[in-house]
Parts: structure tokens; sequence; C-alpha cells
């Protein structure tokens, strides 16, 4: 099993596809990596040799692609500096609100978290 940029690689993956699971690293940019370092995409992960790996650690690090960690602490760091300077996507990001102007009195489950029902009035007789 490959490990690579502190993430194990699935062994019975394409090489190509395989690299995708390092946060940071989509398709297109898996392929750049496999086309610096020289390694056919259909490659299984298994069949890779430390060299292999090595040659992969290097073209990431040379493409000065941020992945895993670095490229949570940029943005972590770049919601921190929009909740500062308390602008408008700061403030719905610490209110936990949608950020990119969705709707909010329907569909915004997903940011505001399920429901909270509210007890309605009781009926008089």
């Amino acid at each position: 099993m490959a490990r690579i940029a502190g993430v194990d690689l699935p062994k019975d993956k394409r090489i190509e596809v395989g690299l995708t699971y390092v946060k940071g690293i989509g398709l297109t940019t898996s392929r750049r990596i496999l086309k610096r370092a020289k390694i056919d995409f259909n490659k299984r992960v298994r069949d890779l040799s430390e060299d292999d790996a090595r040659d992969i650690s290097e073209s990431i690090s040379k493409l000065e692609i941020p992945v895993e960690g670095d490229l949570r602490r940029i943005t972590f760091l770049n919601i921190k500096r929009l909740t500062d300077i308390r602008c408008y996507r700061g403030l719905r990001h610490s209110k936990g609100l949608p950020v990119r102007g969705q709707r909010t009195k329907t569909n915004a489950r997903t940011r505001k978290g399920p429901c909270k029902t509210i007890a309605g009035k009781k009926k008089e007789k």
C-alpha cells in the first residue's frame, strides 16, 4: 500500500484514481503529476515501487500543490480572516448559514442542521 502525503492509497485502484484520495488532488492534477513523474496512468497502486512513490511525492512538491494539512490550514485561515474582518461572508460562516447566496426559508438544512420544531398553539374549544 502506497502512502503519499500522509494518505494510504487504496491498493486495488489505478494510480490516477488513487491519487485523488489525497485532499487537493483531482483527476486533472493527478494526471499532471503522473506525466511529470513518467508513470503509466493505468498502473495499479499495489504495483508501485518505492521509487515510483518517491517520484510522485517529488512531483507534488515541485508543482507546489497544497495538499492535505497545508490545504486545510489555508482554507481555515481564509475563513478566519473573513470572520475577523466581520464581512458578510464571515458573518454567515460564524452563524452557520449558507455563504453563497442560497435561500434559507427552505432547503438550507445542511448548513442549519436538523429542524427545531416549535410547539404550535393549542385549539380552544
